[in-house]
């Protein structure tokens, strides 16, 4: 299998929406409708062109994966304390899945966000995904879901060390987020 990760182009939208479509199809957790989110994200002031990333199988000529890191906000006390990124969704195609096609789409998004400048990324997932790749509790830097969800659940990666030392708060997710 020959993997690449490569920026989103606009000619690949509808492809992208439908493997992120099939890639939640029989997920346990989804509401079925991340193709949706990630249509408005793209229309949304939080999306990030360069932070839109797409996994090719070159052997087949097919795109199998997507990853999409977008802007969101750190709020204390109605102000912004901080802007971070949130990662979501990862999608892989079914098939694809379990061969490492995701943690190259994490480890490349968080590279180039970092690279970008970006200082810490928050994802809702799996909490036994996700430390993987240096995730840890958002709640041990006090940053906060705007929702309930189990702790575990809502982590955060500082991409430069320190970078979430002085930031506490509830996340805000741009609109699109709950549309």
């Amino acid at each position: 299998m020959n993997i690449i990760i490569e920026q989103e182009r606009v000619e690949d939208y509808e492809l992208t929406e439908r493997v992120v479509k099939n890639a939640f199809e029989t997920a346990e957790y989804s509401d079925q409708n991340e193709h949706n989110l990630v249509s408005q994200i793209r229309k949304s002031d939080a999306f990030i062109p360069a932070l839109s990333l797409v996994a090719l199988d070159k052997d087949n000529d097919q795109l199998v994966g997507h990853i999409l890191l977008s802007k969101i906000k750190i709020m204390n006390d109605n102000q912004m304390v901080g802007e971070s990124l949130a990662l979501a969704p990862i999608s892989v195609l079914p098939a694809y899945q379990n061969q490492g096609v995701g943690r190259q789409l994490i480890h490349k998004a968080l590279e180039d966000a970092k690279e970008m400048g970006f200082n810490s990324v928050v994802v809702l997932g799996h909490p036994d995904y996700y430390p993987k790749f240096g995730f840890k509790k958002a709640s041990i830097w006090r940053i906060k879901a705007p929702f309930e969800v189990p702790d575990e659940a809502f982590m955060a990666i500082e991409l430069y060390e320190n970078a979430l030392n002085k930031i506490s708060g509830v996340v805000e997710y741009p609109d699109v987020f709950f549309e």
